[in-house]
This record gives C-alpha cells, structure tokens and sequence, in this order.
C-alpha cells in the first residue's frame, strides 16, 4: 500500500516533468530593460500584444511551448502592450499588433505580424541565437 506521502510525492514529480523547464516568460517593456538585454548580447523577442487579441493569444502559446527547448533558455521577451505603450511601438517603426521582432544583441535579425505558424515562428526565434 502507498502512503499519502509517497503518492503527493510521485504526482509532484509528475508535474515538474510535465512543466516545461526553461520556457521564458514574457516581461513588460521598459527601455531600461531592453537597453540592458541588448548591451549584454542576449538573443531578443519583442512581442507587440493586445489583451483581446486572438491572434497574440495564439502566438503566445506557440512562443510558450518553442521556448521550452533549451536553446532558448538565454531567450528575453519583452512584452508590449498594444493599447498603451504606443511611443514604443512608434520607436520599433511598428504598426500592428501580433508583431513579433528578434534581436541578437542590438541587432535587429527579423519580425513578423499576425503569424501563427509554429514553423515559422521558431525560424524566426532562432535568427537571435
């Protein structure tokens, strides 16, 4: 017979397996922050969303389970909010929201809007590493 222990035990681990281990997660957009990722070299998502966006809600969980893989533990996303950071959106001469933009380092290396493709996305991710 199993203890209570030994079975809260056993579906802990379950789901510490199941988590994904290295998945990043988004923080909010400050100049500051973006400015420090960059001049350390770290590969970059700029994620330009909207809270009733369908579109952002599906590339976030495509971004969420890409980023799980441990190559992109080094990963930074910095999340935009569509309706209320307008300047930053005009700074990254971006228009739409579901715009996705990579970095490696300071360097700009691709963007896209409104893709919800896996495929693509992680092409795109990888372009910062």
């Amino acid at each position: 017979m199993i203890s209570r222990r030994a079975a809260l035990a056993a579906a802990a681990l379950c789901l510490a397996l199941a988590a994904p281990a290295f998945a990043a997660a988004p923080i909010p957009f400050t100049p500051q922050a973006f400015e420090a990722a960059e001049a350390a070299g770290k590969p970059i998502l700029v994620h330009i969303t909207a809270s009733w966006c369908v579109t952002c809600k599906a590339q976030k969980a495509i971004v969420r389970e890409l980023t799980a893989d441990p190559a992109f533990v080094d990963l930074t996303i910095f999340a935009v909010d569509f309706d209320a950071q307008k300047s930053v959106m005009a700074s990254f001469k971006a228009r739409e929201r579901s715009t996705m933009i990579v970095f490696k380092g300071a360097s700009e290396v691709g963007r896209a809007t409104g893709d919800t493709d896996a495929a693509s996305i992680a092409a795109l991710l990888k372009k910062a590493l």
